[in-house]
């Protein structure tokens, strides 16, 4: 995964920096300006709680994960934004390796969220988790034939399986992880095998995935959870049942959403103090269970209809190798002709 590189005219910075004032107002030391990728849905009843507790105001602007980022890199040392939030461990990577976050030393954070979650030089932290694992059509497989990740290239899954691009970075993610485990060679021939096995070509999204699976042209695919949550809420008669694969070795790969501070906010106490309260039980569940994901706080039990779906063993490799080893999985999935 390449580190963007932001270029804008002056007159557009200029322009950029002068719009974000006007729509977040002057800094105040009782308020914290969050950039966020996650929808006003997610995070606003946090964020109203958060205030309600603290008297410190949260005003937020929401985009996708490289318009914020491409914003801080512009802003640089005027930015109003005090925290940057945004899904997958390699997206957080790549916003500290371009410089966006600052490191913080919180014992709150350290307790509440699992070191495999959280950035070794603690400039990002897991706030929720998401498990990506294996659904299966119940009418065509057995789960019993289920294992694991890699045992989707085996030949008896030719012209069965289904997958999502990968050009999402979800699954540029998974296969980053399966290379810190495995290394790039026995990755790549598992990715290999993956391709052989395709019935269709790669498919736009999860739930496409999930839906051509229901219908029967293909038998099994690999998806975030929280898809499925939504896709059985909408039809629960749909023929789609969750595998735990990797059970008996390295366990489900998991990824996160997360947040970090800004390397340049102006509040950075308020915006620790916002970050700890998020990792704390009184918000996780409301972090969680809008989006179906997993509580990070490993002291709080998911929502009920998550939890109906078991329990599973994580992967516990820490997920900033999910950016660190981004490009080299993107290479080798053009390599093995994913796309």
């Amino acid at each position: 995964m390449r580190i963007p590189s932001f270029k804008f005219p002056i007159i557009s910075v200029s322009l950029l920096i002068t719009v974000f004032v006007f729509i977040v107002g002057p800094v105040h030391a009782d308020q914290v300006v969050v950039y966020s990728a996650r929808i006003e849905q997610l995070i606003k009843p946090m964020f109203d709680k958060f205030t309600q507790q603290t008297g410190i105001k949260v005003r937020y602007t929401t985009d996708n994960e490289g318009a914020l980022m491409a914003r801080l890199q512009a802003e640089g040392k005027n930015t109003p934004a005090d925290m940057l939030i945004t899904v997958d461990a390699g997206n957080l990577w790549a916003a500290s390796k371009a410089g966006l976050l600052r490191p913080i030393d919180s014992q709150i954070l350290k307790s509440n969220i699992p070191e495999h979650l959280r950035d070794p030089g603690n400039e990002w932290f897991g706030l929720s988790i998401r498990a990506r694992t294996i659904i299966y059509n119940t009418r065509k497989v057995d789960p019993s034939e289920l294992s694991t990740y890699e045992d989707l290239a085996d030949p008896k899954w030719k012209n069965r399986l289904c997958l999502r691009t990968s050009k999402k970075v979800y699954n540029q993610s998974l296969v980053a992880m399966m290379i810190a485990e495995h290394g790039e060679a026995e990755t790549e021939n598992i990715v290999k095998g993956w391709v052989a096995n395709l019935a269709t070509d790669p498919l736009s999204d999860d739930t496409r995935a999930m839906e051509f699976v229901a219908a029967g042209r293909c038998d099994l695919t690999i998806v975030n959870t929280y898809y499925y949550g939504r896709l059985i809420q909408k039809d629960p008669n749909l023929p789609l049942g969750i595998f735990w694969p990797n059970q008996k070795t390295s366990g489900v790969h998991v990824n996160i959403s997360g947040a970090g501070l800004t390397r340049y906010g102006k509040n950075p106490q308020a915006a620790e103090k916002l970050l700890e309260f998020l990792s704390s039980i009184s918000a996780q569940n409301l972090f969680a269970d809008v989006n179906m994901e997993y509580p990070v706080n490993p002291n709080l039990q998911p929502d009920p209809v998550v939890a109906s779906w078991g329990k599973f063993k994580q992967n516990r490799i820490n997920l900033v190798k999910a950016g660190e080893l981004q490009a080299a999985a993107v290479k080798l999935m053009d390599r093995a002709g994913y796309r």
